[in-house]
């Protein structure tokens, strides 16, 4: 068994530095919490970005892989497997939708939905060929392919990656006015995260997504919504649209889809919007694959149930109770969120999101910092009320700490 250290050292060697993990090496892990190679526990408040909203091994969908991993793993979609259509059926329902188009990771859906988007605004709604334009909100995370970088404004994830792609617009997020100022006739989309994740867990003013929706509807423009992050019962709702009341145009979906088992991802939406493609013009070998429907089949049944919304709705209102009674307090200056989701701004003064995530990781807790000053917070939405209330105790202590 190779210690952490040796561990770290060899993934500095040999391996690109695109991240910067905490120094902990996980080797199992079950439910909210993991084991590193030295034996020690730490408790998951992360949950792989959102991507294990089902916990670690969850027993449902390992039993769901392994038996797909003994009939048949892959065709491609040279030939129809027996889960494909079961798959798009259970999703598109899940959605209230028509049709869906699988990928494997959250990129790819959204670079999917642009495609979907300027194909619908040329064939459907007669924008001039190559004028198609997306409305896009600041400080957004879609991913990190050329094309996506192209339309963010953070400067690590954008910056020596140029010539970008044209075709976006880009005006703050939350601002209406703003909104409706980009509209023109040849805009084609919107696309939004309905909470900002990466930003911080950004929270929109309340019926700004309700706005968008009727502004869309109004202008013959796609609301896109990216629920990678936010969907899937993180908010406490099956979608973060659904606490305004709003159906997007198009679910752009990813992470707790395949469960923190398999990639999967998908753009779901009515046959008027995802009906423009034809055979050839998009395409990806593992999207839609037996082992990736057999693991977000059981996905969409386990949402069916409505407990896991539940349960991330209760504790995710104990867990923002207990937050908010830190601002104020010296070291957290603000706090953001929904569900078991939040954002926790720490006054630079007391350090920064990733001294507090390395105190915390000391004390067996893990999170993740974003923004310098900001630490995220989202367990897995199985987690227990009394492993949540110890890594409580140990960000009151940290803190406290200074």
């Amino acid at each position: 068994m190779s210690t952490t250290a040796e561990a770290l050292r060899s993934a500095e060697a040999h391996s690109a530095h695109n991240y910067h993990p905490l120094p902990v090496v996980v080797a199992s892990a079950e439910g909210a919490w993991m084991t590193d190679v030295e034996g020690r526990r730490f408790l998951d408040m992360l949950a792989g970005y959102s991507a294990l909203n089902f916990g670690h091994g969850n027993r449902r969908l390992i039993d769901a892989a392994k038996a797909q991993l003994e009939r048949v793993t892959l065709t491609s979609r040279a030939f129809h497997h027996d889960r494909f259509a079961d798959f798009c059926r259970e999703l598109a329902a899940l959605c209230g939708k028509e049709m869906v188009l699988p990928m494997n990771t959250g990129a790819e859906a959204v670079e999917t939905a642009v495609k979907t988007a300027r194909k619908w605004g040329y064939e459907v709604k007669g924008v001039p060929d190559g004028q198609a334009k997306i409305v896009v909100a600041a400080n957004n995370f879609h991913g990190r392919t050329t094309t996506i970088v192209s339309f963010s404004t953070d400067h690590e994830a954008r910056d020596h990656y140029g010539p970008y792609t044209p075709g976006f617009e880009i005006v703050p997020y939350g601002d209406l006015t703003a909104l409706a100022e980009a509209v023109t006739a040849n805009t084609v989309a919107v696309l939004l995260e309905p909470i900002q994740g990466e930003a911080g867990v950004l929270v929109p003013p309340a019926g700004y997504l309700r706005g968008v929706r009727e502004l869309t509807r109004e202008r013959n423009v796609l609301f896109m919504a990216d629920e990678i992050q936010s969907g899937l019962g993180r908010t406490g709702r099956t979608f973060a649209c659904e606490h305004e009341d709003v159906v997007p145009d198009v679910y752009i979906l990813g992470k707790a889809l395949g469960g923190g088992v398999v990639p999967v991802s998908a753009v779901v939406a009515d046959r008027d919007v995802l009906g423009v493609f034809r055979p050839g013009e998009h395409g990806s070998t593992f999207g839609g694959n037996p082992l990736a429907c057999a693991v977000a089949l059981e996905v969409i049944a386990m949402l069916r149930s409505g407990e896991y919304q539940q349960h991330a709705a209760e504790l995710g209102d104990h867990l923002h109770r207990e937050l908010n009674l830190l601002v104020g307090g010296g070291a957290v200056t603000a706090v953001r969120g929904r569900g078991l989701w939040a954002g926790v701004d720490i006054d630079p003064a007391h350090g920064t999101g990733r001294q507090i995530s390395e105190a915390l990781m000391r004390r067996g807790v893990l999170v993740k910092d974003t923004h310098g000053s900001t630490i995220r917070i989202a367990p897995p939405l199985v987690i227990a009320k009394e492993d949540l209330d110890w890594g409580l105790d140990q960000l009151r202590e940290v803190l406290a700490a200074g």
